[in-house]
């Protein structure tokens, strides 16, 4: 089999990892492999360094006929009936519809994963797109939900045996059952640093904890104005010497471990939450508000503690419990590590991947 990932981003991000995981799993299985980006570092040096050919063209917003010409020359040499494109938004979908048909290749199979959770758009060009995807899969049955809320119940966009549902996992991860032996006791924040993500209720909880010894990290990048806003609260919350900012986010799981719990408070819904399963992964609880696709992840009073939104109190309660409560975190953390082995594992995820690849359907 022959597989290309067209990869848009200039930036390293949740939809990339999976990307990297996908194409890492299936080079290592003697597939032949390819990553379609826009020639950008931050891309392109995790995938070479995995021994993954790389590719590059503009990948614009809308489609241009120069990655679909670039797209269809690589149509051109796959082998007949067992070639798959896997994209990651719908307008490189369409590009890679127009490259099938300038390679004359309509056996090659294509795929598109949604990593947000949007209502879909009934245009003229969005339904070529429904049209000529052999598979549309979500991150969450929230991520899918969302998209056909246009359409009354068996009227979408495209019939139920080419969607699917597939949650997000790591490939290598192990989780850990036991807490870093030395240093403080710490917390963490992981995902990008922008609004709405709850960091600024974090702040103000944490600076409601004064008489704990706990440090915080915040793993993440962000845009610089908003960044030194965050520093600014801190400072006048008091706890500046408290907080580890960490911007390599590249090695998830290395962090996750370095932490006793996690803490994700967002306030808007997420459409799967991959900080979610990072922390499980390394069998590590969290305290999570529980909108979007986050209560199919997680089970309260399980494997996590539940806050609401915007609530810097109850936040503060809950980091209190878990950073007083070693056994509590043991117990949470046992429980996240055994969910993750069942639920999302990498063997069970890929395992859905290769059968979509192949064009089998999936109950």
């Amino acid at each position: 089999m022959t597989l290309i990932h067209v990869i848009p981003s200039g930036e390293w991000g949740g939809p990339e990892r999976y990307a990297f995981d996908i194409c890492r799993h299936f080079a290592a299985e003697g597939w032949q492999v390819k990553a379609l980006t826009r020639e950008a570092l931050a891309v392109d040096r995790h995938f070479r360094g995995a021994g993954i050919q790389v590719c590059h063209a503009p990948l614009r917003s809308y489609p241009d006929y120069y990655s679909a010409r670039k797209l269809a020359a690589l149509f051109r040499g796959m082998p007949k009936g067992e070639g798959v494109v896997h994209v990651h938004r719908l307008n490189d979908a369409l590009t890679c519809i127009l490259a099938r048909k300038m390679a004359r290749r309509k056996d090659i199979r294509l795929i598109l994963t949604l990593h947000e959770a949007t209502r879909a758009r009934n245009t003229l060009l969005r339904r070529i797109v429904y049209r000529g995807i052999d598979r549309l899969l979500f991150v969450s049955e929230y991520s899918k939900k969302t998209f056909l809320s246009r359409w009354r119940p068996s009227a979408g966009p495209l019939p139920e045996e080419k969607t699917g549902v597939s949650y997000n996992s790591l490939l290598g991860a192990t989780p850990e059952q036991q807490e870093p032996p030395r240093g403080p006791l710490s917390a963490a924040y992981r995902g990008k640093l922008k609004p709405g993500k709850g960091i600024e209720t974090l702040i103000e909880a944490f600076g409601r904890l004064k008489d704990l010894r706990l440090r915080l990290q915040i793993i993440g990048k962000g845009k610089p104005d908003y960044v030194d806003s965050l520093r600014r609260r801190a400072h006048a919350s008091g706890i500046t010497d408290r907080i580890d900012w960490i911007r390599n986010t590249e090695f998830a799981e290395d962090a996750c471990r370095r932490v006793a719990f996690g803490v994700l408070p967002s306030e808007q819904p997420e459409a799967f939450g991959m900080a979610n399963i990072e922390f499980m992964a390394s069998g590590r609880p969290q305290i999570a508000t529980f909108a979007g696709a986050v209560p199919e992840v997680l089970e309260p009073e399980v494997d996590s503690l539940k806050i609401e939104p915007g609530d810097a109190d109850g936040l503060a309660h809950a980091i209190r419990r878990l950073a007083t409560d070693e056994a509590l975190r043991a117990e949470l953390g046992r429980n996240a590590a055994e969910r993750y082995n069942t639920l999302f594992a990498w063997p069970l995820f890929i395992r859905r991947i290769e059968r979509w690849y192949r064009g089998e359907n999936i109950d």
